[in-house]
């Protein structure tokens, strides 16, 4: 692997982890496209990869610092993580039907998706009863199986998924959703979906993958602190500007 491929990893990785931690979010929409544009990855293989790399604990930096400014749900967290699970084997499997060219329009499609979405921004949390018990559970099971579907379809870690519908639908805080979030990604919940990318592409790059991972630990610690002092409006708007810009550099790339 040469300085230039040890680099970029590590870059990718930092810059993922960090909006990981900041926004609760699993970092595979920001590593994705990185990981194509930065190594010149197809899209199959960038997905792959950041599968693998969700799979680890390296989350975990970022929920302990969660615990100390806020309450995570972990009877919900187990909900989310079976409804997961079964979802992302599925994806990952659709993934892989999908030629590179389509794949990557529909990646580039959620990317603007999410960049219109975090413009709009939330004006203030949403007056929406929390819910408990048998009802919290039963919501935690489908907004995982969605999350772990598009996880397996389009390599992004669930959490921009999570998130706002932790939020929306069971009225957890915005801090609270992202720290549940990320404790759901700590058990290696994508293990499923990166068995179907590896046995259709032979294998993946393990060495790209052990850099991307000590960076993206990094940045998620990074991120989680900064989450805990700054309100997310600004960020959450400087995001969808990154999104709109990465989404215009995978097209381009693709012409």
């Amino acid at each position: 692997m040469n300085t230039l491929a040890l680099t970029s990893g590590i870059a990718a990785g930092l810059f993922a982890g960090a909006l990981s931690g900041v926004f609760g979010i699993g970092g595979g929409i920001v590593l994705v496209p990185l990981l194509a544009l930065l190594l010149g990855l197809d899209q199959h293989k960038a997905q792959g990869i950041t599968l693998a790399v969700l799979i680890l604990p390296i989350g975990l930096p970022a929920v302990l610092s969660y615990l100390h400014h806020t309450s995570i749900r972990w009877s919900l967290v187990v909900a989310l993580v079976v409804g997961f699970v079964l979802g992302v084997t599925g994806g990952a499997r659709v993934a892989n039907w999908i030629p590179e060219v389509p794949l990557r329009v529909l990646f580039i499609l959620f990317l603007v998706g999410v960049g219109i979405h975090g413009w709009k921004g939330e004006a203030a949390e949403p007056s929406v009863r929390t819910r408990r018990g048998i009802e919290a559970t039963g919501h935690g099971l489908w907004i995982g199986l969605l999350a772990g579907a598009l996880s397996g379809l389009l390599g992004i870690g669930g959490g921009i998924v999570m998130v706002p519908l932790l939020v929306h639908v069971l009225g957890l805080s915005r801090m609270e959703a992202q720290g549940t979030s990320l404790a759901a990604m700590l058990p290696p919940i994508g293990l499923p979906g990166v068995l179907v990318y590896a046995s259709a592409q032979g294998e993946l790059p393990w060495r790209v993958i052990a850099i991307v991972v000590v960076g993206f630990a990094a940045g998620a610690l990074a991120g989680a602190r900064i989450a805990a002092r700054m309100s997310s409006q600004r960020l959450e708007r400087a995001f969808s500007v990154f999104a709109f810009c990465v989404a215009a550099a995978l097209g381009l790339r693709m012409l």
